[in-house]
C-alpha cells in the first residue's frame, strides 16, 4: 500500500506534521480518514508523539523524523500494521502508512514503535 498524505500536508508542506499532529494511532487496517484512524481501526494511542522540524531528505527533498514510542497505550485487541497520524482538534488524519513489523497488541497493555520518517521527495 502507498502512504496517504492529507492534501494540507502538500499544501503547507512536512510542518503541519511538526505542528499539528497530536496523537499517533497504531490501527489494525490503513486508514484513509480520520474517523477510521481514531475509531474504526484504533488499535492504539499515543497523545503528543515528538515530530521533528523538517529536514533535509536523504536522496532530495525534506523529512520529517517521529520519534520512537515506549509508552503507547493499547485501547484495542488485535494485530497493529499500520500508524495514523492526526490532528484531533481539526479532526483531520494527516499521515499514515505501514508500521515497519505487525505487532500483537492486547487491550490495557502499552505498544512500542521505533522511530521512522515521512518525507516528500524532490520532483522528477
Amino acid at each position: 500500500m502507498a502512504a496517504i498524505l492529507h492534501d494540507r500536508v502538500f499544501d503547507n508542506g512536512l510542518t503541519v506534521l511538526d505542528t499539528e499532529a497530536d496523537k499517533l494511532y497504531i490501527t489494525s487496517s490503513q486508514a484513509t480518514t480520520y474517523t477510521e484512524a481514531i475509531t474504526t481501526y484504533a488499535l492504539g494511542v499515543k497523545n503528543t508523539p515528538t515530530v521533528s522540524a523538517p529536514a533535509d531528505r536523504t536522496g532530495g527533498g525534506r523529512e520529517v523524523t517521529v520519534s520512537a514510542i515506549t509508552d503507547g497505550s493499547v485501547t484495542g485487541t488485535g494485530t497493529a500494521g499500520f500508524y495514523a497520524l492526526v490532528d484531533s482538534s481539526n479532526s483531520r488524519m494527516l499521515a499514515s502508512n505501514a508500521l515497519s513489523a505487525t505487532q500483537s497488541v492486547t487491550s490495557g497493555n502499552t505498544f512500542t514503535l521505533t522511530s521512522f520518517k515521512i518525507g516528500i521527495p524532490d520532483p522528477t
